[in-house]
């Protein structure tokens, strides 16, 4: 049985957002310029938000899985 359209939806939503945050990879790129010019509190600050980002990703790619899986479902309330 295929998902009704709000959950294909809400796990295309999950899916975008776990992928939109892999730019942290273009982010620890900035901290290190940051870095390596001196400027170690604004590098510091960006590697605490990719700390926060990766474990986001994560529990939004499986969410997305578990949506896919019947598992959680978007209801109206």
């Amino acid at each position: 049985m295929g998902l009704t359209k709000p959950n294909q939806e809400l796990a295309r939503d999950m899916q975008g957002l776990a992928s939109n945050l892999k730019w942290s990879v273009e982010l620890m790129q900035i901290a290190e310029r940051l870095s390596l010019v001196g400027n170690e509190p604004d590098a510091q600050a960006i590697f605490k938000i990719i700390t926060g980002s990766h474990a986001g990703e994560d529990k939004l790619a499986g969410y997305a899985d578990e949506v896919k899986a019947g598992l959680i479902a978007r209801v109206k309330v």
